[in-house]
C-alpha cells in the first residue's frame, strides 16, 4: 500500500492519541479515580484502537478489489465490533460491589468516540470515488 493508502490509518492514529491525550487530561483534572475500573484506559483504547485498524487495513483491501462493497464491509466490521465489544462490556454491567457509573460511560464514550471516527474517515474513502 502506498502512502495515499494509508491516510484513514494515519489519520485514525493521530486522533486515538489526541483522544487519549484529552481523556487522561480530563480524568486528572475532574480527579477520578481509574483504579477500580475493571479494564485500565490504556487497555480499552489499545482494544478500540486495534479493532479500528483491522477494520481500516479491511476496508482498504475491499477498496482495492471492489469499491462498490466499501460500505457493506464497513457495516459488517462495526457490526462485529459491536459484538465484541458487549463481550467485553458484559462483566463492567455485572459489577454490583461498588458504583460503576463512571466506568459504564466510559466505556460507551469510548465506543461511540471510535465509531464517529470510523465513520467520517471512512465517509473520506468512500468520497474518493466522486
Amino acid at each position: 500500500m502506498n502512502l495515499k493508502n494509508q491516510k484513514p490509518l494515519l489519520s485514525l492514529t493521530l486522533l486515538a492519541v489526541i483522544a487519549y491525550l484529552l481523556h487522561k487530561f480530563i480524568f486528572y483534572v475532574l480527579k477520578i479515580d481509574v483504579a477500580v475500573f475493571q479494564y485500565s484506559i490504556e487497555v480499552l483504547y489499545l482494544l478500540f484502537f486495534g479493532m479500528s485498524t483491522l477494520i481500516f487495513i479491511v476496508l482498504l483491501k475491499v477498496k482495492e478489489k471492489s469499491f462498490d462493497n466499501v460500505g457493506m464491509s464497513f457495516l459488517l466490521g462495526t457490526s462485529i465490533k459491536m459484538v465484541f465489544c458487549y463481550l467485553i462490556l458484559k462483566p463492567i454491567l455485572h459489577i454490583t460491589t461498588y458504583d460503576n457509573t463512571i466506568e459504564k460511560v466510559n466505556f460507551f464514550g469510548m465506543f461511540i468516540l471510535f465509531l464517529v471516527m470510523e465513520t467520517v474517515l471512512t465517509i473520506r474513502i468512500l468520497k474518493e470515488k466522486q
